[in-house]
C-alpha cells in the first residue's frame, strides 16, 4: 500500500518551513482508495514570494486547521503504507519536522518518483514533475498546488510500477542498504557508489556541471553520505542542487586539507563559507631614514615588496614586531609600535637602549636590527612532510621551501629525495596562505617523525 503525497509550505528552510497545503492519495497498486487534501494554517506569514508561485495566501489559511489538529488523520491514512513523493526527502523531512514539533515520531518507509523515473524512464533533460509530465503526457492541473501535483505524482507513479513489471527496481530501491531514498533526487546512484572509503577531497556539481562544494574527508563516501542525512537548510538546498559528485585520491588527511584549501579558492563554490574569504598578506620589512637609523615596519605585502617575513593579519604582524624589540632591544618608536612620539613610552617595551633619546650610537642601534633581520632569515627552512600516498606504492610529499609551503606531489617510493631539485618534478605548485601556514604548523606539532630536512642545491 502507498499514500503519494504533496505538500506546500512557506518556503523558509526545514527549521522554518511551515505547511501551507498537503494532500494524500493512497493508492493499493491499482487504483486510489482514499484521499486526504486540506490548507492548514501555518501559523507563520506565508511570504509574497510563495503566494506567487502557489496561490496560497495567508487569508486562505487563517480559517484552515493546524498541523496538529489533523496530525492524526494524516497519521492513519499513512499508517503501514510506503510515504511516495517526487523529491520524497523534501515532504518527508518537512513532515516529520511538523510531528517532531507537536511529539510524535513520524517513520515512514519512502520512495521517491524523481529517482525511480531517472532508473525506469532514462534520457530526459529534466524530471522536475512539470517537465516529466509532459514529456509522459500526464495531465497536471493546479501546478504547484498540493492536490494537483499529488493526482499528477499519483499517474506517474502507476506508469513506473507498470514499467517495473517484474518489481526488481522497487524492491531495490526499498531495501534499506540502497540508500535510494536517502540521495539527492538529481545524483546519480553511481556516483554515489563510485565513491571510496579513503582519504580525499570530493567535489559536488550542479546540472550544468558547476561545483557547488568542495569537502575533505579521511572517509570520502561515508562523510558524503553524512551530508545526505544533515538536516540543516543550507545542506538540504546543497543537496537539492547536486547532481554529480567527483573526488580526488590525498592518501592522508594533511593532503586532503591542502588539497581542499586550493579546491576552494580556486572554484570558489557556493556552498563553501570557510576559507573564501582571501587573507591579506602583510610584510616585515626595514628602511633607513635620512638621520641613518634603520626602522622596521610592517605593511601590506604589495606596499612592502622587498619584505624579509611575510605575516597574515595585522596582530600577527604587530605581535612579531614586539617580539623583536623585546629580544633585541630596539625602539618601539623605530619599530613603527608607537607614532607621532619624541621618544619611546611603550606600556610593555622596556627594553629601548636610548636610540629614540640620542643615549645610543646609531651604528651600534642599526647593528642590532640588522642582527634581528639575519636571525629571522637564518631561521628559513627547506623541508618535506612525507605521508602515506594514494597507493601503497607511493607516498605523498608536501614541500616547504623558506619556510614557505610551494606545494605537493606524489612519489613512488624507490625515488630517492634528498635536494629540492630531486623534489621539484613531482610538485603541483601552490600558494602561500594563511590556512596552508596554519595547517602545516598544526600537522608539524603533532608529528615531527614524518619531517625530512632538505638540502639546497
Amino acid at each position: 500500500m502507498y499514500t503519494i503525497i504533496d505538500i506546500e509550505t512557506t518556503g523558509n528552510g526545514i527549521q522554518g518551513n511551515k505547511i501551507t497545503e498537503i494532500s494524500i492519495f493512497k493508492y493499493d497498486g491499482y487504483d486510489v482508495i482514499e484521499e486526504f487534501t486540506t490548507l492548514i494554517n501555518p501559523e507563520a506569514e506565508i511570504p509574497y514570494f510563495i503566494t506567487g508561485l502557489t496561490g496560497i495566501d495567508n487569508t486562505m489559511v487563517r480559517n484552515a486547521p493546524k498541523f496538529s489538529e489533523v496530525a492524526d488523520q494524516i497519521l492513519k491514512i499513512t499508517e503501514e503504507t510506503i510515504f511516495v513523493a517526487h523529491n520524497v526527502s523534501f515532504d518527508y523531512n518537512i513532515i516529520k519536522h511538523e510531528f517532531k514539533a507537536i511529539g510524535v515520531d513520524f517513520i515512514r518507509q519512502k520512495l521517491c518518483t524523481v529517482r525511480l523515473s531517472r532508473k525506469l524512464f532514462p534520457g530526459y533533460n529534466s524530471y522536475s514533475l512539470g517537465k516529466l509530465c509532459t514529456a509522459l503526457k500526464i495531465p497536471l492541473t493546479d501546478r504547484h498546488r498540493a492536490r494537483g501535483d499529488a493526482e499528477a505524482t499519483t499517474i506517474l507513479f502507476e506508469k513506473l510500477l507498470r514499467v517495473d513489471a517484474t518489481g526488481e527496481v522497487f524492491k531495490s530501491f526499498l531495501n534499506a542498504r540502497s540508500q535510494e531514498a536517502t540521495l539527492p533526487p538529481g545524483l546519480p546512484k553511481s556516483d554515489f557508489d563510485n565513491l571510496p572509503n579513503t582519504p580525499g577531497i570530493y567535489f559536488f556539481k550542479n546540472a550544468k556541471g558547476k561545483i557547488i562544494y568542495v569537502g575533505k574527508a579521511i572517509d570520502i563516501k561515508k562523510r558524503v553520505l553524512s551530508h545526505f542525512y544533515d538536516k540543516t537548510t543550507k545542506e538540504i538546498a546543497m543537496c537539492q542542487e547536486t547532481s554529480a559528485i567527483d573526488f580526488e585520491l590525498s592518501g592522508s588527511e594533511i593532503m586532503a586539507l591542502l588539497m581542499e584549501s586550493d579546491a576552494i579558492k580556486h572554484h570558489y563554490p557556493d556552498y563553501n563559507r570557510a576559507q573564501k574569504k582571501k587573507v591579506q598578506p602583510f610584510g616585515i620589512f626595514t628602511y633607513e631614514d635620512r638621520n641613518g637609523i634603520m626602522h622596521l615596519a610592517w605593511n601590506t605585502q604589495k606596499m612592502a615588496p622587498n619584505s624579509f617575513y611575510t605575516l597574515y593579519s595585522k596582530t600577527a604582524s604587530r605581535t612579531f614586531l614586539q617580539e623583536l624589540c623585546k629580544t633585541y632591544k630596539l625602539c618601539p618608536k623605530f619599530c613603527h609600535l608607537q607614532e607621532n612620539v619624541p621618544q619611546c613610552s611603550h606600556y610593555d617595551i622596556l627594553e629601548c637602549e636610548g636610540i629614540c633619546r640620542g643615549t645610543e650610537e646609531i651604528e651600534a642601534y642599526n647593528a642590532k636590527v640588522k642582527q634581528a633581520i639575519s636571525d629571522v632569515q637564518s631561521k628559513n627552512e627547506n623541508f618535506i612532510i612525507r605521508e602515506k600516498g594514494r597507493t601503497l606504492d607511493e607516498s605523498g610529499v608536501i614541500l616547504v621551501q623558506d619556510n614557505t609551503y610551494m606545494g605537493y606531489g606524489f612519489v613512488e617510493n624507490e625515488i630517492a629525495i634528498e635536494t629540492i631539485d630531486d623534489l621539484t618534478p613531482f610538485i603541483t605548485p601552490q600558494k602561500n596562505t594563511f590556512e596552508t601556514e596554519r595547517l602545516i604548523a598544526n600537522f608539524i606539532q603533532k608529528n615531527t617523525s614524518k619531517i625530512f630536512v632538505l638540502h639546497q642545491n
